[in-house]
């Protein structure tokens, strides 16, 4: 068996498979590997490949459970708010670009790992072992209930009221997007129409802006088109898609397939109705309702028990989106010893901070 290469090696490797799908703009990888050698979690955020390479390699026996489709790079900051058809606000997982179908406990595993690297990052206040109980009791509950959205309205005031921060007013929300530069060098046409036809009718004053936003898509192609509408700003969203990081690392055959609309569809779920994939491209509606909640937008002080009790039934939610996943997975959980998410999140720290460790040494900013 070929030994597992090195991060510097491995993430070259994985842009190289990248590049074969998608276009990559050079700079924005640039930033995204300044990104990597910032702090763990961000690491942890960044590099969903390398998870995938060796997750299955440190916890061989986590790898031999039931296969549901997951969301692969789940973690504390993948998690957003939007609205239904009815118009509703729901919360829950935003970003469904990793999809595949996997052991179900490397989603938890994950989650686990990133609240454990965000609360020594200064993100969250709580201990592994109290998020890691949190995160298990509510998949666990979601699982016995057949799951349920999270709307918040009468049933979820509490959460609501954490997600309204003021990072997501409406000022600062258009303020920050309206400052953006307009995008520069040549736009592919059939994006920019796609764009364009999503608006309202009547919308003008139409501008092209590129967005950074999150770390694991940082490199793809993201252009929003930005207008006026009957006296108010409205955004929408292109997004590049590619296979899965695990079909990469783990050397699945799936053709290249996108599943992302595949879990958004099945999980147990109020899903935007704006929210499309057109080939590749992943369109959606932007606005402060709309989007990715990061930790420090939060306000404090706050239950974080709570919080991550409420992640982990999103992520119950939406494993329950595969067929019969409910009792097959409550049966391998029954099995497990109590502390077997705290024992896995601690190894896969580990794992992720030497790698951490090695990245920042070779890619440190020259001072």
């Amino acid at each position: 068996m070929a030994a597992t290469p090195d991060i510097t090696e491995s993430t070259r490797r994985f842009e190289g498979w990248l590049r074969e799908h998608t276009p990559l703009r050079r700079h924005e990888l640039d930033y995204k590997h300044e990104m990597m050698a910032a702090d763990t979690f961000s690491f942890l955020r960044a590099t969903f490949y390398r998870w995938a390479q060796l997750a299955p390699q440190v916890l061989p026996d986590l790898a031999e459970a039931p296969r549901v489709l997951a969301v692969g790079d789940l973690h504390v900051e993948n998690y957003g708010t939007w609205r239904d058809a009815e118009g509703r606000l729901i919360w829950g997982v935003s970003d469904f670009d990793e999809a595949y179908r996997m052991p179900f406990t490397f989603d938890l595993v994950r989650l686990a790992t990133s609240a454990g690297l965000a609360a020594a990052e200064g993100h969250l206040n709580i201990d592994l072992k109290q998020a890691c109980g949190a995160i298990i009791a509510g998949y666990v509950g979601a699982l016995r209930a057949g799951g349920r959205p999270v709307v918040l309205a009468e049933n979820d005031r509490w959460l609501r009221k954490m997600t309204t921060g003021r990072l997501r007013d409406p000022v600062a929300f258009w303020a920050r997007l309206k400052a953006l530069p307009s995008a520069r060098g040549s736009l592919p046409p059939h994006l920019k129409t796609l764009l364009v036809e999503r608006l309202p009718d009547g919308a003008g004053r139409v501008r092209f802006v590129r967005r950074r936003s999150g770390l694991g898509s940082l490199g793809r192609e993201r252009l929003v088109a930005v207008a006026e509408w009957k006296g108010s700003a409205v955004a929408h969203e292109a997004k590049a898609l590619a296979p899965s990081a695990w079909e990469w690392a783990q050397k699945d055959h799936a053709g290249g397939r996108i599943f992302y609309l595949d879990l958004a569809g099945s999980a147990v779920r109020c899903p935007d109705p704006l929210t499309e994939v057109h080939d590749a491209w992943l369109v959606r509606r932007l606005s402060p309702d709309c989007s990715r909640i990061e930790l420090d937008s939060l306000p404090k002080p706050r239950d974080e028990g709570r919080l991550l009790r409420a992640m982990g039934w999103e992520a119950g939610n939406i494993h329950l989106g595969t067929r019969g996943a409910g009792k097959v997975v409550l049966g391998d959980l029954k099995r497990r010893k109590s502390a077997w998410l705290r024992e896995a999140a601690t190894k896969m720290a580990r794992i992720v901070r030497a790698d951490w460790k090695e990245w920042r040494a070779e890619h440190r900013p020259a001072t």
